[in-house]
């Protein structure tokens, strides 16, 4: 028997075969680590593949949203993880990212803070870096087009106000919605964020805008300038 052969699922105990497991219990029943080794198919001489995802995972922290910031250069730095393996981990984050995203195109309207931060979490949630993005509305706060306005580094991202409402007015939005994120989980707003926020609000005043809130999203949770009165 080949090393292949050996640790290859078909070949592992009963209870380390997460496919069996899969087709008897369904997908559910089955540890983040056993799902990824179904993906990857097998370890090593002296890991199977559940063992080598667990050892991944705990580095990770046992967290998937740290999974899906790993590099491929990362991955590869373990043995048993070859460039085929490394690439199918991250291409499988990128599907599950790829997912909420759709889930959060079935909000045809913004009105809270809240849908807010459904709707941007699959696009910023994984970020180690602060960005900025607006939320271009019509008249009954129906999105027209999600802008990127910028990109910054850890502590702030800088909005062109300029370029902010010539997206806007190109796409005949009435009113936006600015949101940026905090990789550091703080909802807090920094005194920047709020003037910039008064910064915004006056300028989109003068074409007939308006800035209807300002959401900081983090992991799982969000500020809303306008929920606290803000705006």
């Amino acid at each position: 028997m080949t090393s292949n052969e050996h640790t290859s699922i078909k070949h592992w105990a009963e209870e380390d075969r997460p496919r069996e497991k899969l087709m008897a219990k369904g997908a559910e029943a089955l540890t983040n680590a056993e799902l990824l080794a179904i993906l990857i198919g097998g370890g090593t001489p002296k890991q199977s593949a559940v063992e080598l995802m667990q050892e991944i995972l705990k580095d990770c922290g046992n967290s998937l949203r740290n999974l899906n910031h790993m590099t491929l250069q990362d991955l590869m730095r373990y043995h048993g993880i070859g460039e085929a393996k490394g690439l199918t981990i991250i291409a499988a984050a990128e599907i599950g990212k790829r997912r909420l995203m759709e889930s959060g195109n079935d909000i045809l309207q913004i009105r809270t803070g809240a849908d807010v931060l459904k709707f941007m979490s699959p696009f910023i949630q994984d970020l180690t870096h602060e960005e900025s993005w607006a939320l271009l509305l019509n008249n009954n706060a129906r999105l027209l087009h999600l802008a990127h306005l910028s990109t910054g580094g850890l502590m702030e991202t800088i909005v062109d106000v300029r370029m902010l409402l010539k997206e806007a007015l190109l796409h005949d939005a009435t009113s936006f919605i600015l949101v940026h994120n905090h990789p550091s989980g703080n909802m807090r707003p920094s005194r920047y964020d709020e003037e910039l926020t008064q910064r915004v609000s006056r300028a989109a005043q003068t074409v007939n805008l308006r800035l209807i809130d300002h959401v900081i999203v983090t992991e799982g949770n969000y500020y809303s300038f306008a929920e606290n009165g803000k705006i």
